[in-house]
């Protein structure tokens, strides 16, 4: 395995109290496979990305327990030099907001040559012949001119693809791509999506791409993790997923993706929203929104069951669900 996460906690204090974001999350990754993490707004799939790469705001964020296994170390355990030799070299992120992550005074020759002048030492000038090979890599037209050029110079893809290149610099064993396609139209989407796929069967290298979109993912990934108030509440390989949820936020989830079968029908949508991570209720989270909820739903936190040998749900009345 070259990532395994293991019951891992992160919480938040704040005003209104300590917001438990993610709440022993444990997933994993195998070399060359992709893995969907998949949750609305809030389910603690951003900041499980945050532990793992060792960017968590502390303080207000704060680690209580759990392991982030890496190539056989414990991401944790590391001191803060050591785990800033891992980032970039050998583990890697995409943001979902490529302007803000860029900088905007920097032309971008020079933000990508720099993971070579301090990661590799290279020469300013192999440094910039490097920069132009990733953005030929990544197809941007007309490299050696635009190398020159500066964030605001590039469309909403075209930056996507400078974040993909710059991840991709030191060739990483790991990605993890933070909803690399919100805010792009839907030909730009297919176009990044289907330039990191090609890159990780290219490279090898492990993809944990983070999304509220299933309809990004079913063509990429291999697994699925569905998250929900920082937990996993379902994970399974992609096709049985889409074949036959086993939980009520996953079927939700599908049920909420526009179909061009049901074309004229309104929209189906969860009922309610997502609980305050302060307050989180007793028993199942999910328990205020599901149709399937009963008393033991709201009193008792169900395990993450064993469905088959390669997937898991964590509610009480999963086989009602797989049937349904």
């Amino acid at each position: 395995m070259l990532l395994e996460v293991r019951d891992l906690h992160v919480e938040f204090r704040t005003r209104d109290g300590v917001a438990r974001a993610v709440n022993g999350v444990s997933y994993g990754v195998d070399e060359g496979e992709t893995l969907a993490v998949l949750g609305e707004s809030g389910s603690g799939k951003s900041v499980t990305a945050q532990a793992i790469m060792g960017i968590l705001d502390v303080p207000p964020g704060r680690i209580t327990g759990g392991e982030v296994v890496f190539q056989g170390r414990d991401l944790l355990k590391l001191k803060e030099d050591e785990r800033r030799k891992v980032r970039g070299a050998e583990m890697a992120m995409i943001f979902q907001d490529a302007l803000s992550s860029l900088n905007p005074v920097l032309s971008v020759g020079d933000q990508l040559g720099e993971m070579f002048t301090v990661h590799r030492g290279m020469s300013r000038k192999d440094a910039r012949a490097k920069a132009v090979e990733l953005m030929d890599r990544v197809r941007i037209p007309a490299a050696r001119e635009r190398v020159k050029q500066y964030p605001h110079q590039f469309s909403g893809g075209m930056r996507q693809r400078v974040m993909i290149a710059m991840a991709l610099a030191l060739e990483p064993a790991l990605i993890i791509a933070d909803e690399p396609t919100t805010a792009l139209d839907v030909t730009v989407q297919a176009q990044v999506m289907e330039l990191l796929a090609e890159l990780r069967r290219e490279y090898r290298m492990g993809l944990i791409l983070i999304t509220h979109d299933l309809g990004v993912v079913a063509d990429v990934a291999d697994r699925i993790a569905v998250m929900y108030a920082g937990r996993v509440v379902e994970s399974a390989p992609v096709h049985d997923i889409y074949k036959a949820p086993a939980h009520p936020y996953t079927r939700g989830l599908l049920d909420s993706v526009p179909r061009l079968d049901l074309k004229g029908r309104e929209l189906y949508a969860i009922k309610g929203l997502p609980p305050n991570l302060t307050h989180i209720p007793p028993g199942c989270a999910f328990h205020p929104r599901c149709p399937l909820a009963r008393d033991v739903c709201r009193t008792d936190e169900p395990p993450l069951h064993e469905v088959a040998d390669t997937r898991g749900s964590a509610c009480h009345f999963w086989r009602e669900c797989l049937n349904g």
